[in-house]
């Protein structure tokens, strides 16, 4: 369990806990996450060099993508992506793509042969990666206004998107 979860999951009580996890065990891609929880922070340089800071990006709708170049479901995604962050981005919406590659150079290449037009943070050491819990690439973490997690998409298929636009809307109205 994520470190930044402790303390959340320490202050419930076993029996809730046990119905949150069973009913979080299924989680499709429109399912939010109950109980909303602070999305864990962290700070990565963009592939130009510029520090960026999730915590930063407070009073934003922010999608935060897990991808590999490795991943095809994450090529597949990274047009529809694109899409989305044109369409948001002037209303209050922010799209971070996180590469978990090792190697910086071939994460750069495919983000500019796929026309990737928002920050690409390479997390070389995996460190949040493993701060998200991630199980299965991509992942796709949808965040609110006050900096919480909302929703968790695991995976990818054709027509997420749909889903992801229905949920940023949303957020973006709140």
């Amino acid at each position: 369990m994520s470190p930044s979860l402790r303390p959340l999951v320490s202050s419930i009580s076993r029996p809730l806990l046990a119905l949150l996890l069973a009913a979080a065990a299924p989680w499709t891609a429109s399912a939010p996450l109950a109980p909303t929880v602070p999305a864990p922070d962290f700070t990565l340089r963009t592939l130009d060099g510029q520090k960026l800071r999730l915590g930063e990006q407070r009073g934003r709708v922010v999608l935060v993508n897990f991808w590999a170049t490795w991943c095809g479901p994450c090529r597949q995604e990274m047009p529809h992506l694109n899409k989305l962050y044109e369409k948001y981005k002037s209303s209050g919406f922010v799209l971070l793509g996180v590469n978990v590659d090792d190697d910086t150079r071939q994460a750069a290449g495919v983000a500019d042969k796929l026309g990737v037009r928002f920050p690409v943070l390479p997390d070389i050491d995996k460190r949040v990666s493993r701060q998200y819990d991630l199980s299965a690439m991509p992942s796709t973490v949808l965040i609110d206004r006050d900096g919480k997690v909302r929703y968790l998409h695991r995976g990818y298929q054709s027509g997420y998107e749909a889903t992801y636009d229905k949920q940023i809307r949303e957020l973006l109205k709140e």
